[in-house]
């Protein structure tokens, strides 16, 4: 961990709330019935297969789950220097009068999830669509709120947020760094 980071979750926290999600999804719209999970990617797909695999253990239900490239669909691709990489959308399932559950790591500003939107809106028309983050820290630029939050997190605009999961990096943790450009 760099001198300047502080881990705000840890491996247990992160599993507790993402258990506590799982529940408040089910609840909210009374099981399983309709409902399919999107990771936007990266991080956002990792935590909607432990989601899938909660809710699996729940009900006993497996879930259609999807991921989702928003690359082509941001705001500053126009003012990006490099060239955007885009790994792919893979929903192997139609989301026409589905709820889909929209899941990412962070939310920020709201851009990510717009151009999320965006990019799911060229699979179909879903009944509904509700936002899972694991972390909100605030910040918002566009009219954009998560319907179930792992954990609220005020930062401030010169921290970080790095959200670091077993699949992609090894261990579990969330940790706010200082004095990073956001």
């Amino acid at each position: 961990m760099a001198p300047n980071e502080r881990v705000v979750m840890d491996a247990q926290a992160i599993e507790r709330a993402l258990t506590r999600v799982a529940h408040e999804v089910l609840e909210h719209n009374k099981g399983t019935e309709r409902l399919v999970l999107v990771g936007i990617r990266s991080r956002g797909v990792h935590i909607a297969e432990r989601l899938r695999d909660r809710i699996h253990t729940i009900e006993g239900v497996e879930v259609p789950a999807g991921i989702i490239d928003i690359t082509l669909y941001r705001d500053d691709l126009s003012r990006s220097k490099q060239r955007p990489e885009v790994r792919g959308t893979q929903i192997p399932f139609a989301i026409d009068d589905t709820r889909v559950i929209l899941v990412d790591d962070v939310l920020y500003t709201g851009r990510t999830i717009r151009a999320a939107l965006d990019a799911l809106m060229d699979f179909g028309r879903p009944l509904s669509v509700q936002l899972v983050v694991l972390i909100d820290r605030g910040h918002r630029e566009l009219p954009i709120r998560a319907d179930y939050v792992g954990k609220n997190l005020p930062t401030a605009v010169n921290e970080s947020v790095h959200v670091r999961l077993k699949e992609s990096d090894g261990r579990d943790e969330v940790v706010i760094a200082r004095g990073e450009e956001c």
